[in-house]
């Protein structure tokens, strides 16, 4: 029997990390999970990367910091609020766009994937439910995959790096139902921006509404921890009936 190679998957400890994570060892591949504490105020999601990745049985999980703070312009990473409630439908890049994230993970995941002699680095980066960040498009993930060829050693000497990233064209709730026919327990996920101290999700921010909206348009609950009972949470996201009285408690 053929010994599976290995691939070297971000793993932040959200959703779409966690399926990217299943769908990389149903595809033959062994798993080196690689998670970013990098000032970010929803630590909870480093936690539950742990959890994820032990679920999964990988066996070799590293944690990298890097302090973005110093950096700062995000509201993940400085003292800016976390939009809430925002209507998603726009295409302007919101606060929550961490400045070259992507980047600056890839560049460590390359970097780890020479040493290790993977040739294959998984993200889950998705074009279609990404909020407008712009490092999420299949032009960046092109872009990378050719500067990762001319940038390393491997790619010079012919054994160039593959980016994959599997969800890239899937709908929300499209990866929630290939991640769940790969086993994946949603309930140790988070993905919330701004949890609180328990790291019960806000049910408010992009990434949460994108999420409860996956999960009902499937007719489930996701069973990640909330402040409010999630049925109350997607009850206040939808609009009033036509004709219906609008609340103005």
């Amino acid at each position: 029997m053929d010994t599976p190679r290995a691939a070297i998957v971000l793993l932040s400890g959200g959703l779409d990390s966690a399926t990217t994570l299943a769908v990389a060892k149903a595809e033959g591949f062994a798993p080196i999970a690689l998670t970013f504490r990098y000032g970010q105020r929803h630590a909870a999601e480093v936690d539950a990367a742990r959890q994820v990745a032990a679920a999964a049985s990988v066996r070799e999980h590293l944690f990298v910091d890097i302090d973005l703070r110093v950096l700062g312009g995000s509201a993940l990473t400085a003292d800016i609020p976390v939009p809430k409630d925002r209507d998603l439908s726009g295409f302007e890049i919101p606060s929550t766009y961490v400045p070259a994230r992507n980047t600056i993970f890839l560049a460590y995941a390359l970097a780890l994937a020479e040493v290790r002699g993977a040739q294959d680095i998984y993200i889950g980066v998705n074009a279609l439910d990404y909020s407008g960040y712009p490092d999420c498009r299949p032009d960046y993930i092109a872009a990378f995959e050719n500067l990762a060829a001319l940038a390393t050693r491997a790619g010079v000497e012919g054994r160039p790096t593959r980016l994959r990233a599997p969800l890239l064209h899937l709908t929300k709730p499209e990866i929630i139902r290939r991640g769940l026919v790969l086993g994946v327990d949603y309930g140790l996920t988070r993905s919330c921006y701004d949890p609180d101290e328990r790291g019960r999700a806000c049910g408010h921010c992009d990434s949460c509404r994108l999420r409860l909206a996956a999960f009902a348009q499937l007719g489930l609950t996701d069973p990640a921890p909330y402040r409010t009972p999630v049925d109350d949470v997607r009850a206040a996201m939808r609009p009033p009936a036509p004709g219906a009285p609008e609340d103005r408690s």
